[in-house]
């Protein structure tokens, strides 16, 4: 099974990739860890590609994220199956103050050494706030997966759209069923 799963900031994407890994006994790739490098600088583009390429080439995997400006429907095209986690605008939105601030308070390491920092969480500082970024891609990535799972019409990858914390355990469940 291949599993992409997509969705807002904050959505829960890495946390559903996770235990979905865990039920298939695979790695799960987050491309954010793929995007950026050091000092929060994003990788190249050819780079991000070849990586996602190499990790979306077994008959198995997991993808967590969104990055169509520089992938495409690149991960979309090889997945059987689409995990579009899309809660309401209010859950996302608290859940990315209370991991960027959780992140903060621990200075947990992300991916190449960096860490979330207070600024995070100051909405007008704009494009550098993880909370106004969770904000204002909220209806943009929901309008893109509306159209993207509309266009799917029963061709390619079977597409979810889970909407709620139900939702999720169900769909777990099912693959987990699945897997046998």
């Amino acid at each position: 099974m291949r599993i992409s799963v997509v969705g807002s900031s904050g959505s829960g994407k890495t946390t559903l990739a996770r235990r979905l890994a865990d039920v298939l006994g695979v790695e799960s790739v987050e491309l954010d860890s793929i995007h950026w490098g050091p000092d929060w600088t994003p990788r190249d583009p050819d780079e991000i590609r070849a990586r996602v390429v190499a990790a979306t080439a077994g008959d198995s995997w997991v993808v967590d994220g969104n990055y169509q400006s520089i992938l495409g429907t690149l991960v979309l095209e090889r997945a059987d199956v689409v995990a579009w986690l899309n809660p309401p605008r209010w859950r996302a939105m608290s859940r990315s103050v209370r991991r960027t601030a959780l992140r903060a308070a621990t200075g947990e390491e992300l991916w190449s050494g960096n860490r979330e920092s207070w600024r995070g969480l100051m909405f007008w500082r704009g494009e550098s706030s993880v909370v106004w970024w969770a904000w204002t891609s909220y209806p943009g990535t929901t309008e893109r997966y509306e159209q993207r799972m509309a266009q799917a019409g029963g061709t390619g990858a079977r597409w979810h759209r889970l909407r709620t914390r139900r939702d999720v355990e169900r769909f777990v469940a099912a693959v987990s069923a699945a897997r046998g």
